[in-house]
């Protein structure tokens, strides 16, 4: 047991005071030492907070940051001779021989990485890394602030000697920090082969690579050394190093950042100290790779060699797969059957491209000006932006997502909506631009579909497709049209499901044939009451919106408010989550686009999508008080109807054809192909209404009657013309037709014939 004692108050440390270890054992439930989990938690709570955040409250460093002074006090306790420094390993250590390690201060060399200036030089370095993500700036951050002396050095194994002592080999982590630059000129020094045996390409030997001339290859005020190399090939040399350095970007293990990578920029930094143009440019970190969310293990079978993926999944489908795993430093997961969706994927897009190819001239040409038109127009532009942004970022399953995904969702919305028939140039532009975007990822595939396209050369000599202006408020409206339908067919759901009637007693309501979508061009007043105190806030507080309980209290002191405050707090709700899914435009007190233009231009797909005979559209202002005060911009109203109408029979004389009688509805106002329509739609084998033809019988009452003749289906009948119209007499249930100013009964049958 550990006697008791009093605490002394050193540090402060936000959240946890000045006697954090008492506040984290409370709060932990620690009750000795004996509780090792508990305690290692409350040591990594603890450490990092109050390394990086804690402030010192004793005398001599009062109010200083503890990872500014922590190099000082130690300096001070070794100098009054109350510490010593000495050097364990961080945890437990064993050998590949299964003995466990010691350290002890040997007599060898160290690289002295806590030396000032050298690690100021290295922190600038940092400043202008990129790094492509706050975590692996964190770790450098971390790795740069407590690196301090490094042996470099040991007496076995493969390496470089000390120049100054040839008993000591350079260790690996330290002889493999500025290699890159020999990448430079490897080509030049030596053969086209892995083990370096030959000659080299110019002629030069090893022995004749001294310091000197590394010297004058490396650095731009190094003098020409003495040598029997020709000025004119060390000048090659140099040039190209100076074209291909600093290094771009360097990827490798989120592991290696405490070690390797920040050795890496140490070490550029000592030889380049004063040309900041050759200092490393980028480091990307990764995690290490999971297969089917699992640790690769060969013990548990849970393992995927290089040549056994590629074997079972192609090189483009694992491509893919690994592209889709993860971008971040977290682990990325090689899921089996995303691979197996994936080449699924792939194979349906080269088929696509196919039928388009085949379908050329069925595709519609002229102008493309439709609303769809602009609007996929628009979304590709976006999505080549978007997927360059991402793969200039490293960020591979963000660019697959953008360039591959959510690129094919466009142009799967855009077949669906275009009831016109998709526009040949937009189609095709879309296929180049998807096949430039993916052939990063899936170059295999990608050269295919180029070759279909019948692009002489290979893709890889292609340009990245150059994007047009995005229009933004054109996109918005589309997305809202995409919301309404969707909200429509939810409306619709809700209209056909059946009553609360007794169990056993509930009525399938008649799927309706007509809807009202009313649009408001102005919230109603407390809504936009609402909206604007909310603006008012998310602009004067820098893009955050104060506490709920804040809000409310100001809405419920408005007067104009008092009796709605049961639905303005819901409404402020929904309000924010908009907010952090669609961005500030949803506190605007009127949309940016047409809403009822939008509708208009679309009500063809929303109709046949819905299984309606007609849509109308209205402004809320025409309807009653429920509507007016449930309507607001980007939320319109709908409201579904059965428009009363006449039953009568349509039968269709052809023999042998698959085609049957029927009955059908007849409304006030209908026309010729909104009969064969309707008719359509109980008959799925008519595929074409040009091919339907409408007839009446002539004498109403007999005709239907009299046994139709084979070869003479239309005798004794007379056509229906386009512009005829319907009208009926629900009292009496009774139809008539008028034609060319003349009004006739049909009685209760009419004929079609399928072509």
């Amino acid at each position: 047991m550990v006697l008791p004692f009093e605490p002394i108050p050193i540090i402060e440390i936000p959240v946890y005071g000045h006697l954090s270890a008492p506040l984290v054992c409370d709060e932990l439930k620690i009750q000795s030492q004996n509780d090792r989990e508990k305690l290692a938690e409350a040591k990594e709570r603890i450490y990092l907070k109050g390394f990086y955040d804690g402030v010192m409250l004793v005398d001599g460093f009062k109010g200083q940051r503890v990872q500014d002074v922590k190099k000082l006090i130690q300096k001070k306790m070794v100098d009054n001779g109350e510490a010593l420094i000495y050097m364990e390993p961080e945890k437990q250590v064993i050998s590949r021989s299964a003995d466990e390690c010691v350290v002890a201060l040997c007599d060898q060399w160290y690289l002295d990485y806590g030396e000032k200036t050298w690690k100021q030089q290295a922190h600038e370095c940092l400043k202008s890394l990129e790094t492509f993500g706050d975590e692996t700036r964190k770790n450098f951050e971390a790795t740069l602030n407590w690196l301090q002396e490094h042996a470099c050095s040991r007496t076995y194994g493969l390496g470089t000697r000390m120049p100054w002592d040839e008993q000591w080999l350079i260790e690996s982590l330290s002889d493999s920090t500025i290699y890159m630059a020999y990448y430079t000129v490897a080509h030049f020094l030596q053969p086209d082969n892995l083990n370096g045996q030959g000659e080299s390409p110019l002629g030069i030997r090893a022995s004749q690579m001294t310091e000197e001339v590394w010297d004058y290859i490396f650095f731009k005020m190094a003098p020409f050394p003495t040598t029997k190399i020709p000025k004119a090939i060390l000048d090659k040399l140099k040039q190209e190093f100076e074209y291909w350095y600093p290094v771009d970007i360097r990827a490798s293990g989120k592991d290696l950042v405490p070690n390797h990578l920040s050795y890496y920029l140490y070490n550029h930094v000592a030889m380049w100290p004063d040309q900041r143009e050759k200092w490393p440019v980028s480091v990307r970190a990764n995690g290490h790779l999971l297969l089917n969310s699992e640790k690769m293990s060969k013990s548990t079978g849970n393992f995927l060699t290089l040549s056994q993926a590629i074997d079972k999944f192609s090189a483009d489908g694992m491509r893919l797969a690994l592209a889709d795993a993860g971008d971040t430093v977290e682990d990325a997961n090689f899921v089996e059957s995303m691979a197996d969706a994936g080449i699924l994927r792939l194979y349906t897009w080269v088929e696509w491209v196919k039928e388009m190819l085949a379908n050329w001239d069925s595709l519609r040409s002229g102008p493309a000006r439709t609303f769809n038109d602009r609007v996929f127009a628009s979304e590709m532009n976006a999505g080549i932006i978007k997927t360059e942004q991402n793969y200039e970022k490293m960020m591979f399953k963000e660019a697959l997502k953008t360039g591959f995904f959510e690129f094919q969702a466009a142009k799967d919305k855009y077949r669906e909506l275009a009831v016109e028939g998709m526009h040949r140039e937009l189609v095709f532009q879309f296929i180049e631009s998807q096949t430039l975007l993916l052939v990063p990822i899936c170059p295999h595939v990608c050269e295919y579909i180029w070759s279909l396209l019948g692009k002489v050369e290979s893709i890889m000599k292609a340009s990245w497709p150059v994007p047009g202006v995005v229009d933004e408020v054109l996109v918005q409206s589309s997305q809202y049209l995409t919301e309404v339908a969707h909200d429509l067919r939810l409306r619709l759901k809700n209209y056909m499901a059946p009553g609360k009637g007794k169990k056993g007693n509930k009525e399938v309501p008649q799927k309706p044939s007509h809807c009202t979508i009313y649009v408001a061009k102005n919230y109603p007043l407390w809504q936009h009451t609402t909206l604007s105190i909310l603006r008012k806030h998310y602009q004067t507080n820098g893009g955050q919106l104060p506490d709920n309980k804040i809000i409310a209290n100001e809405l419920s002191s408005l007067p104009e408010l008092k009796k709605y405050m049961k639905r303005v707090m819901p409404f402020v709700a929904m309000i924010k989550e908009n907010l952090e899914k669609k961005g500030s435009h949803v506190l605007d007190l009127e949309l940016e686009f047409d809403e009822q233009a939008v509708l208009r231009e679309n009500i063809v797909y929303l109709t046949n999508s819905l299984e309606l005979e007609h849509i109308e559209l209205k402004f809320a202002s025409e309807g009653d008080e429920k509507i007016k005060e449930d309507c607001c911009p980007g939320k319109p109203f709908c409201i579904f109807r059965i428009e009363p109408g006449v039953s009568i029979c349509l039968i269709n004389p052809q023999p042998a054809n698959g085609h049957f009688s029927t009955k059908i509805e007849v409304r006030q106002g209908d026309g010729r192909d909104t009969i064969i329509r309707r008719l359509m739609k109980m008959n799925r084998g008519i595929k074409d209404l040009s091919k339907v033809k409408l007839m009446r019988f002539e004498d109403p009452l007999r005709g239907p009657r009299r046994v139709p003749v084979l070869g003479k289906e239309d005798a004794e009948k007379s056509p229906i013309l386009d512009q005829a119209v319907f009208h009926i007499d629900l009292a009496q249930k009774r139809v008539q037709l008028t034609e060319n100013g003349q009004t006739t009964d049909i009685g209760d049958t009419l004929v079609y014939l399928v072509n």
